[in-house]
Formats: structure tokens, C-alpha cells, sequence
């Protein structure tokens, strides 16, 4: 039961962290006339961020640690976050011929979002 417990967890965690990805990129994106995907880095980023604050949370109580985890970091992040989104749309800029793009794009979601995670583990510490 408890497997089952656990994936319903990551599941609903999942649901509700893509549904956020959706709903906010597409905003994002819809601001701007850029063909940089910021709606997509900003997800990233912000992803990075949450799943640092949700470690370092958990950290600090060890008997909800795995739940939570499953819930937020696994689920949550798991489902809001869009690195897959992100290969695939530097495919594109690559075959647009936007290769500086690509780089710039790749380069800025990498090291800002090490960044994010570092900032969002010592948020609660």
C-alpha cells in the first residue's frame, strides 16, 4: 500500500506542477516578441529554485522527509519543470540557424539554474 500511497503522491504533485508550467510559460511567453523561449527558462529557474527550498524544508523534519519529498521535489518540480521542453527547443533555435541563442540559452539555464538550487537551500537554513 504504501508504494501505491507513494505514487499517487508523485502523481498529484506531478499534476499540479505541470499544470503551473503550462499556465505560467504560456503567459510568460505570450508577453514578449522574443523567439528566446523565457517562458521556459523562466520555469526552469524558478523550478530550481523551489526544488532547493523543498530539500532544504524537508530537511529539517525528518519524519514527513519522505512524503514531502515525493510530493514536492519528485512531483511537483518533476512535473513543473521542462528540461525536456528545453532540449527540444534548442533543436529548433540550432535548425532556425539562431546557434548564439541556443548558446546563450543553454550557458544562462545551466548557471543560473545551479544558482537557484544553491539560494533555495540556504533560504532555510
Amino acid at each position: 500500500m504504501s508504494n501505491l500511497n507513494n505514487s499517487l503522491l508523485v502523481i498529484l504533485g506531478s499534476a499540479i506542477g505541470g499544470g503551473c508550467r503550462y499556465w505560467i510559460s504560456t503567459w510568460i511567453q505570450q508577453q514578449t516578441t522574443t523567439k528566446f523561449p523565457i517562458g521556459t527558462f523562466t520555469i526552469n529557474i524558478i523550478g530550481c529554485l523551489a526544488i532547493g527550498m523543498f530539500v532544504s524544508i524537508t530537511d529539517k523534519n525528518i519524519e514527513t522527509q519522505s512524503k514531502l519529498l515525493l510530493l514536492l521535489a519528485t512531483g511537483f518540480c518533476g512535473g513543473f519543470t521542462t528540461f525536456s521542453a528545453f532540449a527540444l527547443e534548442n533543436i529548433n533555435l540550432l535548425k532556425n540557424g539562431w546557434n548564439t541563442m541556443s548558446l546563450l540559452y543553454i550557458l544562462l539555464s545551466v548557471i543560473i539554474g545551479i544558482l537557484a538550487v544553491k539560494v533555495g537551500l540556504s533560504i532555510f537554513k
